[in-house]
């Protein structure tokens, strides 16, 4: 049996240099900086954001590096460690969304969002990017490269929004757009808050409700994994994933025609109306009875339980109830499999193989459809476990998995 492949974060140090590095065997000049952003890993509440709900993200330890030089023109140049001999390039004059082809939409669509928003002092600009997030692992790696880009090119050209959490969102914002509209991946904003947005050591706890302002929609919740004895362990399953295919896009267009029918904002409002009622199971049954068909009412139940099940898990978490989060982490699989259809093959083995080798409770993370799942164990278990999935995954005939210790890390930040 091959060992398991462990990805260990860059160290600071390391990426400056890299990235530095990289930029200048690449454009022949020192960049004005290097920043960095993470990736991140949902603990639970999954397809909840775009329904306005609840989610507990934290930000990886593995980061994106960018070195970044600002242009006099309106042309972008971007290279990336993976492919280091292919520069591409774009430029923002006249540019329209999805006119960029590739992984370079992401930075460049970056750029383009902001000055869609009135920033018409920012202008081109070359980057270099070496990263340790694994692409295609559902740990938002897109999120890393955007948020990384927004924070460099709001140092560089001054806009003045990175140094606050309120002064993020536009930020956030920008990001967003560059994923949704030139990217043409749809995506509902969990990933960029927490790149932007997490603390060393917490969770962030981000209600994704319209009405809230930015300083009212997230609360920093401890996430001391040290404090309980435990790891969180994240296996990239290697599964092919892919978000910008409609299936994730088709599942919002769902709830959005459920929310209708059932004649609220969101689905978050339903939520909240079965979560005080004196006796919920009725109230959902009662929601869900009045949906027309059962696809739509598993998509449905779905979303206003998982949002429940992160209220739960914050209050579980809190009281060092570990039993109690890793059931919840269960039930939010299950019900990812069962109601949102939104597994694979890989992500439930990987999920049954960690709860049968001694996690608290194991779920995958992300959009679906591929990526990755987080198991909680005890503290120096999950090498062992994981090896036990990628033993399981050879038996199988899977891709072999990668895996990772996760902890709750530090969001974006200039890093030289």
């Amino acid at each position: 049996m091959a060992a398991v492949e462990f990805i260990e974060p860059i160290p600071h140090e390391e990426g400056v240099s890299e990235a530095t590095k990289l930029f200048v065997d690449t454009y022949g000049f020192a960049p004005e900086g290097v920043w960095a952003a993470p990736g991140r890993v949902n603990l639970i509440g999954e397809h909840t954001d775009y329904n306005a709900g609840l989610c507990l993200p934290i930000a990886l330890p593995q980061r994106t590096f960018i070195a970044l030089k600002p242009r006099e023109d309106t042309k972008v140049r971007v290279v990336s460690s993976i492919s280091p001999d292919k520069v591409a390039e774009a430029d923002l004059d006249g540019l329209k969304a999805r006119g960029v082809d590739g992984w370079a939409a992401y930075p460049v669509g970056v750029a383009w969002a902001l000055r869609e928003a009135g920033f018409s002092k920012v202008k081109g600009f070359d980057a270099a990017f070496v990263s340790c997030v694994p692409l295609g692992s559902g740990l938002s790696s897109s999120a890393a490269m955007t948020c990384s880009t927004a924070l460099a090119l709001d140092d560089v050209y001054g806009l003045g929004y990175g140094d606050s959490d309120a002064g993020r969102v536009t930020l956030i914002n920008a990001a967003i757009k560059s994923e949704n509209e030139m990217a043409g991946a749809s995506t509902g904003g969990l990933d960029q808050n927490a790149s932007m947005r997490c603390t060393p050591g917490h969770a962030l706890l981000l209600d994704c409700r319209p009405e809230l302002t930015p300083l009212e929609n997230v609360s920093q919740q401890e996430f001391d994994l040290d404090k309980y004895g435990l790891e969180l362990l994240v296996v990239d399953t290697q599964a092919p994933h892919q978000l910008n295919d409609g299936q994730y896009a088709q599942r919002r267009a769902t709830c959005e025609e459920a929310a209708k029918i059932l004649g609220v904002a969101n689905l978050r409002v339903a939520a909240d109306g079965i979560s005080k009622a004196d006796d919920q199971l009725q109230a959902l049954k009662e929601t869900l009875d009045a949906l027309p068909d059962e696809t739509m009412k598993k998509r449905v139940r779905h979303v206003v339980t998982e949002i429940e099940r992160v209220r739960s898990f914050v209050r579980a978490f809190a009281q060092g109830d570990i039993e109690s989060a890793g059931r919840l982490f269960n039930a939010s699989h299950d019900s990812l499999a069962a109601d949102y259809q939104v597994t694979v093959p890989e992500l439930d083995v990987a999920v049954d193989v960690a709860r049968h080798n001694g996690a608290y409770g194991a779920r995958m993370t992300g959009g679906g459809f591929g990526g990755s799942i987080i198991a909680l164990v005890d503290k120096g278990r999950s090498q062992e476990v994981a090896q036990k999935i990628a033993d399981e995954f050879e038996k199988q005939g899977f891709h072999a998995p990668r895996a990772l210790a996760a902890y709750a890390a530090a969001s974006a930040s200039r890093e030289a």
